[in-house]
């Protein structure tokens, strides 16, 4: 038993190490894919910060409030979400609680002082209001930015070896993918609001079909904070694989263009510094 307490167990464990560092961390899960050992992956960004502060998150045509920063923006139809403090509430309780959840395999990934919209004051924060550091909590980047080239050159080509449930918006087409979509769950606009009851809908789906090693892939703003912690909670059978954004050039969408600057880097050769940010857990 390690009896130097658990903040210096922390600082010792190879586990903790690991997902601290922006590039072991997206190893670990890769390797998990490789290795068929289920996980779920869950990622807190700038947009669950607010919400979890409980601050307006508006993205809407052309202008965007997240929390203290408001301005113009294009924002395309799958990208469109609302906050309301004064009327979302339960979306904020449900945040919360998927976000103090603690299980093992169950990693979330938060924003850390490398993001230019979050700075270290907010990683501090997010770090206060989780009750403490903890060795499953990882970036909210993983499987952005620099690590972007290795999710879809490395760990996209492992899909084809496993059964594939995608939570996506409605106007994506996802015939395209290199991979196949054996049940495909349709969201709308501001889907954390008005899709809430897609949670029960997979977990029922799994369950009825005794879905095993299957991943669940998730595009679906914070309804997939919801999804991944109502489902691996019960039934960490499968892998539960929060991916936003990621696919959005292979699903004929356009939105990506305009406000995913890593995104751009990889699939347009744009000079955007994402596509070679490497974050630091600060």
């Amino acid at each position: 038993m390690y009896t130097g307490g658990f903040e210096a167990w922390m600082e010792d464990s190879k586990e903790y190490k690991t997902m601290k560092d922006f590039n072991l961390a997206f190893d670990c899960l890769l390797n998990k894919i490789k290795n068929k050992e289920n996980f779920a992956f869950s990622r807190f960004s700038d947009g669950e910060l607010d919400i979890l502060k409980n601050k307006y998150v508006i993205l809407s045509d052309n202008h965007f409030i997240s929390g203290n920063l408001k301005g113009h923006g294009r924002y395309t139809k799958e990208e469109q979400k609302e906050f309301n403090p004064e009327k979302h509430q339960f979306v904020r309780q449900k945040l919360i609680e998927t976000f103090k959840h603690n299980q093992e395999n169950y990693f979330k990934g938060i924003c850390t002082g490398t993001d230019i919209h979050v700075g270290s004051e907010n990683f501090n924060w997010m770090i206060d209001f989780h009750d403490g550091d903890h060795p499953n909590l990882t970036y909210s980047n993983l499987l952005i930015n620099a690590n972007y080239s290795k999710f879809v050159e490395n760990m996209i080509p492992l899909f084809v070896e496993r059964q594939i449930i995608y939570v996506v918006n409605e106007l994506a087409d996802t015939s395209k993918l290199p991979f196949d979509v054996i049940k495909k769950f349709e969201i709308g606009s501001n889907c954390q609001v008005n899709n809430y009851d897609t949670s029960e809908k997979v977990k029922q789906y799994i369950n009825e079909n005794n879905i095993t090693d299957a991943i669940i892939l998730c595009s679906a703003a914070s309804l997939s904070n919801f999804i991944i912690y109502e489902n691996f909670k019960d039934n960490p059978n499968n892998t539960f694989l929060d991916i936003g954004s990621c696919l959005n050039p292979l699903l004929n969408l356009e939105g990506w263009k305009y406000t995913r600057g890593y995104l751009t880097s990889y699939w347009l050769n744009s000079n955007s510094p994402f596509g070679r940010q490497v974050d630091v857990w600060k």
